[in-house]
């Protein structure tokens, strides 16, 4: 709403509201006046042809009655005219300071929300004077604007990190064909390994390509396909993906997989297993342990990933669910890209579920996905 919008609806507030003052005045000066006229008319009269003396000179009674009611109204309509006047413009200045008033917070408002743009998101209307439903619209509109920078903030975050990560595995590529490229006596030897490199980069930018956009598929948007899912049977899937890696580690590994029926995308199912196994192993220890449970329940199925591990802050557990976080040293290693537990967050959050972690004593994580049992 511009200066003029308020000012026109500021007119028009005091215009209705002036003209139903008016339309009342004017039913109420008509009433009043018909209301003298019934009451002079309903005065007892005299016998026809009576004579009454009014300031010495004698008038026919009949005359006189007539006189006085025309009279009474005359003096209604006058006075009433008068207040009329009166009342109507008291009500149009009443109405035009207190619409100013009452519109003053919207004008706020209004001046805030013009002033914002992504690089002022800062601005706020703050508390109003008023205590009345502009007040309650004006929290909500800075709640929502405080939502708006976190996801704003959060999306610059996302952005900057995605660039450092695909920027890496670029300037490997752009580094190693430099190199090799400037050496004329570079043998097969020289190039294969520089072909090696080149292919590792690749598969890592890829990787990271990938995990992207199932993060953005998966964040926010709904399922696929909905279908009976058991917790067992995409847990088993997801390990064979992984013993391999699990193996050469030298970890121990201990499953209670009874059957956990849930209802959801079976892709996207296996995609939370498989990212927690993932994780479990890679950011492991050599020759540590790890735990998997799934559980059924009345109203949730739960898989619970236990594993060994660098010793993590419990204040920033929280934080790995964030895409590009890592804790702990072996987590800056440049083996995955801190998307895992997001992907994970965003595809149990679809499922309506949750999930929660937690240090293990002595080093590790355990993550916990709740899931809606199968009804």
């Amino acid at each position: 709403m511009n200066l003029s919008g308020a000012r026109s609806l500021r007119a028009r507030v005091t215009l209705l509201a002036t003209g139903l003052v008016a339309l009342v005045s004017l039913l109420l000066l008509w009433l009043t006046w018909n209301l003298v006229g019934d009451a002079v008319s309903a005065v007892p009269q005299l016998p026809p042809g009576t004579t009454v003396r009014v300031d010495g000179v004698d008038v026919d009674a009949s005359a006189v009655t007539e006189h006085l009611r025309v009279y009474a109204r005359n003096r209604v309509l006058l006075f009433g005219a008068v207040a009329f006047c009166f009342v109507v413009l008291a009500a149009g200045i009443l109405a035009w300071t207190f619409t100013a008033r009452v519109l003053q917070p919207l004008r706020e408002i209004t001046g805030t929300a013009r002033r914002l743009s992504i690089e002022s998101m800062g601005e706020r209307i703050g508390e109003v004077r008023t205590k009345d439903e502009l007040a309650e619209l004006a929290e909500t509109f800075d709640d929502m604007l405080d939502r708006l920078q976190a996801a704003f903030d959060a999306q610059r975050h996302f952005v900057a990190n995605a660039s450092h990560e695909l920027r890496t595995p670029l300037a490997v590529i752009r580094t190693e064909l430099d190199v090799t490229l400037s050496d004329e006596h570079a043998d097969e030897a020289e190039l294969r390994r520089m072909a090696g490199v080149v292919r590792d980069a690749t598969e890592r930018a890829e990787r990271l390509v990938g995990s992207l956009l199932l993060l953005a598929r998966t964040d926010g948007a709904g399922l696929v396909a909905r279908e009976p899912v058991d917790l067992a049977v995409i847990v088993a899937s997801a390990w064979r993906a992984v013993r391999a890696d699990a193996e050469k580690r030298g970890l121990r590994t201990e499953f209670a997989t009874p059957g956990a029926a849930t209802f959801g995308d079976p892709a996207l199912l296996e995609r939370i297993a498989g990212n927690l196994l993932e994780n479990a192993v890679r950011h492991n220890v050599d020759g540590g342990w790890l735990d998997v449970v799934t559980q059924a329940g009345p109203q949730w199925s739960v898989l619970r990933v236990r594993s060994s591990g660098g010793l993590l802050d419990p204040a920033a557990v929280p934080e790995l669910f964030e895409p590009f976080r890592r804790a702990g040293v072996a987590r800056t290693a440049r083996t995955g890209a801190g998307l895992g537990l997001s992907i994970v967050r965003a595809a149990v959050q679809a499922h309506g579920g949750t999930v929660s972690a937690e240090p293990v004593v002595g080093g590790g994580l355990s993550v916990t996905v709740h899931l809606p049992a199968l009804p």
